[in-house]
């Protein structure tokens, strides 16, 4: 049977005239070549979008990585500068936000956080809202604050919603701060919050030009199904995929064209209309021999002639094939005479019916491009090789256009040499490399601007904008480096604070202290040796670093010199400006010892000289160590004791010299030491009036006063009045007197005992204001130790006194000593002739207690009737009033 199938597909075949076979078989490889044009033609399509995809989402990628990196170079300027200045205020940090933003780009609003805590805004305008927001306690940002606060390095997020409103990219940086011993310490945050709008805007996704879509979504697996720009599809259209890389975080941006990747290239039907038209050409011809043949009428001449023309026509569909969306053109050397197809014809924008020539074709070409490409064509018909090049066009219309040219040479039957070649329009591909280039010139610049700007900041950052010194965190460095170098063992440290400076800020303005710190900083770098380091460290205090190991004479002679330098005066507003310097020096005592403690040590011998007097040198010591470490424990334990109540009040009871009543109660601060329990104020006052805190022990001790003055009143002791010794600084305090203001009192009932050491006359006109709105609140006023201060009979009048306390050193010689009990005696005239109270303090003796009374005291103290006592105590010595029967009370 498979024989008979064989034997019939013979005999069909054999039926066909054998001149047919060949055009069958003609019409056959046409038919492959056109489908297997068409697929590469859709083939070539397809690569050529995802080409153009590739490059269009290339732009995009590359300036949003661009500039979100940008804007975080701006951030981390900002944040070196905040290191530097960790106590900065919003009008700072609103000066240096505006300077850093003021190059190109895409930040919307800085916050910085110290703590965590929002308190910094830049602008203010439309961002307040934020103010006080508390990363710890926002669940949306508490993550990422936190691993920016534990990683140490910046943290990108977003977009995601924003307090203000509307969404955006938050950038988290981390800020330390140098803590003054070789370590850094957590400052808080610098967050900038990027418009994710003028990123999409400024990378052209905004652009109705614009022929892809876009869709962009975070780089975690699983979020592509859930961009957040764009349309979710496009992630499952096999789109051109590209990552976007910044800080630990990133985006995976994705492309597809707007009509698909199938879709058909818009000469399509050209194209296969052209191809049937060539394939009819070649078959036509076959057919026709094959006609010829059967008909044996065929002429030898003519079909050559016909082979001639199929091998011309086979040469041009192998050039058609080869490209696509191509004009195919062909010049007879010899004749000038030149072929454009339509295609060529519409590149070069000719009438279709338009018969061209070389001369159309020299005419057509961009002035600044004709000469180069006519010399280009003419080498390569002289030489015979391949004419490859690229040259602009102006149509008739004006427009101009690139053209990417291929000819070849060769010589037809008749060895006439003629060149054929192929043009085809490239202007878009040179215009996206010309943005492409422009936007990588444009990183570029950015990129140099950014550069200078981190420089700027880096100097800013370490140098003193005032003096031009290097500034704490410089000097910092240089230390540490000391200390990494290995080599110099004993650099000398001299520590330099301004005397008097205040005095010139406070009288002749903040212009004057800036010429002064000018004219210290220029008379530092004038006087100190090569290779000396002079930084300006805050205030008014400089540093000056030797790194050359100074005997004790030649690092005594430095600190004089400067000292004498900077006592030289300057001029300024018509004022003689003048100040003094002490200086504090430390010297390495063994290699061991790191350089930032050398600074240290020489901060606690500049303190010693500011407490010896000032304008002077002291050098650091070992027992100068130990006396300060002793202050500042105790600083830190009067501190600590005044948030915890530590602080309490005593009292002791003043009573009338006739009856030994009590009359008053005097409230003495005392201070309950966590390890030494109660202590008298000489163990704590001097200190405490170096920490500026005497008002506040003050303000304890009075509410504490007339918390038990209200409960004497309930338990009918009948005590009429508690007095409490106010310290000067006490005596101007506003809080006092709003303090004050809250008081309901009887009058008479609280009195402040003033020190004579306040020299009243000084301050006169202050003084007798304070104490007249204290008297309107119906406060006595007393003056405390009488007799060895300032007080004149003048300033008694001004203050008019309710009392005067004569002190316990005029008070314990009275015993022996006639010349006391006169002095004692005139006091008391004193007081009985202006109408002030006496009280005689420091009654140690019965003794005492009845030449006072003899002498016209009417109210005693002392320890011969009652000592100070707490509370409770008082309060049970007042209840049994057990004096009055003692043998103390039959004495008087």
């Amino acid at each position: 049977m498979a024989g008979k199938n064989r034997r019939a597909s013979w005999v069909s075949l054999r039926t066909i005239p054998q001149y047919y076979l060949p055009a069958l078989i003609v019409v056959i490889a046409v038919a492959i070549s056109i489908l297997y044009a068409d697929n590469q033609k859709r083939r070539l399509n397809e690569e050529n979008l995802r080409t153009s995809v590739a490059e269009q989402l290339g732009v995009i990628r590359a300036k949003l990585e661009g500039d979100i990196n940008a804007n975080i170079q701006l951030m981390q300027g900002l944040a070196a500068v905040i290191e530097t200045e960790p106590r900065i205020d919003q009008d700072r940090f609103s000066a240096l936000a505006y300077r850093i933003l003021s190059t190109p780009h895409q930040i919307r609003n800085v916050v910085a956080a110290p703590d965590l805590v929002v308190t910094l805004v830049y602008p203010m305008n439309g961002n307040k809202q934020v103010l006080g927001l508390d990363y710890r306690r926002n669940e949306a940002q508490r993550k990422a604050a936190f691993r920016a606060r534990d990683t140490g390095r910046y943290v990108v997020t977003g977009p995601v919603d924003l307090v203000q409103g509307g969404k955006g990219v938050i950038v988290r940086y981390p800020i330390t701060y140098g803590n003054g011993h070789g370590g850094y310490t957590f400052w808080g945050l610098l967050s900038a919050v990027i418009d994710i709008d003028k990123l999409y805007a400024s990378a052209g996704l905004h652009d109705p030009a614009l022929d892809i879509k876009v869709a962009i979504a975070a780089s975690s697996v699983g979020d592509v199904d859930k961009p957040f720009f764009g349309d979710p599809a496009v992630f499952h259209e096999t789109p051109v995929i590209m990552n976007i890389d910044f800080g630990g975080e990133g985006w995976r941006i994705a492309a597809v064209p707007n009509g698909g990747w199938h879709q058909s290239p818009a000469d399509l039907w050209i194209f296969r209309a052209l191809m049937m038209l060539v394939g009819t050409m070649i078959v036509s011809p076959i057919v026709w021999v094959a006609r010829l043949l059967r008909e044996r009428q065929g002429n030898i001449a003519a079909l050559r002639q016909r082979e001639e023309e199929l091998r011309a026509l086979s040469h041009r569909l192998e050039i058609a094939l080869e490209a696509s969306r191509i004009g195919v053109w062909e010049l007879d050397i010899g004749s000038g005479e030149l072929h454009w197809d339509a295609r060529m014809k519409q590149l070069y924008g000719v009438d279709p019916g338009r018969l061209g020539t070389y001369q159309t074709w020299k005419d057509s070409l961009h002035p600044d491009d004709r000469e180069a490409t006519i010399n280009d064509f003419t080498r390569a018909i002289e030489s015979g090789k391949d004419f490859v090049t690229e040259f602009r066009i102006l149509t008739p219309a004006g427009e101009e256009r690139h053209i990417r040219a291929y000819g070849t040479t060769y010589r037809d039957s008749r060895f006439r040499k003629k060149i054929v070649g192929v043009n085809w329009n490239v202007t878009a591909d040179i215009r996206l490399q010309q943005a492409l280039r422009a936007a990588k010139l444009q990183a570029e610049l950015q990129n140099q601007q950014l550069e200078q700007a981190r420089r700027r900041m880096e100097h800013a950052s370490l140098h003193d904008a005032l003096t031009a010194l290097p500034n704490r965190r410089y000097l910092d460095q240089y230390l540490s480096e000391i200390d990494n170098s290995g080599g110099q063992a004993n650099p000398v440290v001299l520590h330099i604070d301004l005397d008097r400076f205040k005095d010139i800020n406070d009288t002749l303005g903040h212009g004057a202290g800036d010429a002064i710190l000018r004219h210290v900083a220029s008379k530092l770098h004038e006087n100190i040796r090569p290779g000396d380091f002079v930084a300006r460290i805050g205030g008014d205090e400089f540093v000056v670093v030797c790194p050359e190991a100074l005997d004790e004479k030649q690092f005594t002679d430095l600190a004089r010199n400067l000292i004498d330098a900077i006592n030289t005066p300057i001029t300024y507003g018509g004022h003689e400006c003048r100040v003094g310097a002490s200086i504090g020096i430390a010297t390495r005592y063994s290699p061991d010892t790191p350089a930032e403690q050398l600074l240290v040590n020489a901060d606690i011998a500049l303190y010693e000289a500011k407490r010896h007097g000032r304008n002077r040198v002291e050098r650091y010591t070992d027992t100068l160590k130990s006396l300060t470490i002793n202050t500042k424990m105790t600083a830190d334990a009067i501190l600590r004791s005044l948030e915890q109540n530590g602080f309490v009040a005593y009292f002791q009871p003043q009573f009338d010299a006739h009856t030994l009543e009590i009359t008053g109660v005097e409230a003495l601060a005392r201070w309950d030491h966590p390890q030494q329990g109660i202590l008298g104020p000489a163990a704590f006052l001097k200190i405490a009036e170096n920490l500026n805190v005497v008002s506040q022990i003050d303000a304890a001790i009075l509410d504490q006063a007339l918390m038990q003055l209200t409960r004497w009143r309930a338990a009918d002791l009948n005590i009429g009045k508690v007095s409490v010794n106010i310290s000067a600084q006490r005596l101007f305090d506003e809080n006092l007197m709003q303090r004050l203001d809250m008081l309901d009192l009887a009058p008479g009932s609280l009195s402040f005992e003033l020190l004579e050491s306040i020299s009243f006359d000084d301050k006169g006109a202050t003084v007798t204001d304070s104490i007249e709105r204290i008297k309107a609140h119906g406060i006595d006023i007393e003056i405390d130790d009488f007799g060895t201060g300032y007080a004149s009979i003048l300033s008694l009048l001004k203050l008019s006194p309710r009392r005067l306390k004569i002190d316990r050193q005029l008070t314990a010689p009275i015993i022996s000593s006639a010349a006391q009990r006169r002095l004692i005696s005139s006091i008391v005239d004193i007081g009985r002739s202006l109408g002030i109270e006496i009280v005689a303090e420091g009654v140690e003796t019965m003794q005492h207690a009845e030449i006072l009374r003899d002498l016209g005291c009417q109210t005693l103290q002392g320890y011969a009737l009652a000592r100070p006592m707490d509370a409770t105590a008082f309060l049970d010595f007042a209840r049994k009033r057990s004096w009055l029967t003692s043998e103390t009370a039959k004495a008087v």
